[in-house]
């Protein structure tokens, strides 16, 4: 399927170092060179972020956190990139990883994610979970433009396409779909009204970048499977690394995640 890809612009710019803090990589936290670096899918940004704050206060230890698509640090990792902690958004990345006895162990299932139809202000589309004004814009010739991550690499892609699948929307989208390296980027499309709706990551839309740029309604999870995030220690991974990993797995952590908008349900394998 045919799909338009936005250059980034200074505003983009922009709003990725709001999402991110590391649009330059002048803006980034200063922390020590040698303080381990965490990959992790960019829906955990910005509750990783801060997570991260309340780790490095509570412990003085540091990290370093790289986000980007689930797939794509996957073979990162694969390729040997000098992650010691990965957070995917998608358990079967990290099973890969496993398989090719890349990680420590099979590591846990810290949270679930959800999806969201995300509609910037002024768009024509209205919030409804049940996808019809969309299908009815779409018909009129009022949607112009919906984002949503790849799917072939980004799991809330890949969970969004499903979902459209399953409304019967995905087949007629042709050239209306923009599609973000990652939901992350995807969000920026949204805040900042380049496209007429979004499918995003609660995560991102309940984001203090997202706060006051839209409007959005969770989405049923019955039309797609579950977004399940697994994390691992990868081989080599030092003692920070470790620590961060059982802080993560901890009651504040999992009070930060619950805030923006996951489930974390430790007791499943």
């Amino acid at each position: 399927m045919a799909c338009f890809r936005f250059q980034r612009s200074v505003q983009t710019l922009i709003l990725c170092w709001l999402f991110t803090g590391e649009a330059t990589g002048l803006l980034a936290p200063a922390v020590a060179a040698d303080s381990p670096i965490v990959a992790a899918a960019s829906s955990l940004n910005p509750a990783l972020n801060e997570v991260r704050q309340v780790f490095e206060t509570e412990t003085g230890q540091s990290i370093r956190l790289s986000f980007g698509s689930s797939g794509n640090i996957a073979r990162q990792i694969i390729h040997r990139a000098p992650f010691e902690l990965f957070l995917s958004a998608d358990e079967r990345y990290v099973r890969m990883l496993v398989e090719r006895s890349l990680t420590i162990d099979r590591g846990a299932l810290y949270a679930v994610g959800r999806l969201v139809l995300f509609v910037p202000n002024g768009s024509p589309i209205r919030t409804d979970r049940e996808l019809r004004n969309l299908d009815a814009a779409l018909v009129v010739g009022s949607l112009k433009r919906l984002a949503i991550a790849n799917p072939e690499h980004a799991p809330y892609g890949r969970a969004a396409r499903q979902l459209l699948e399953a409304r019967g929307i995905w087949d007629r989208l042709d050239q209306k779909l923009i599609m973000g390296e990652n939901v992350s980027q995807t969000a920026q499309f949204a805040a900042t009204g380049a496209v007429d709706a979004a499918i995003l990551s609660y995560s991102m839309a309940l984001s203090p970048a997202m706060t006051h740029r839209g409007r959005f309604v969770l989405l049923p999870e019955k039309w797609h499977d579950p977004i399940r995030h697994r994390m691992v220690l990868l081989n080599g991974a030092g003692q920070a690394a470790v620590a961060f990993y059982a802080f993560l797995r901890g009651a504040t952590a999992r009070e930060i995640l619950a805030r923006y908008g996951f489930s974390t349900p430790w007791d499943t394998p």
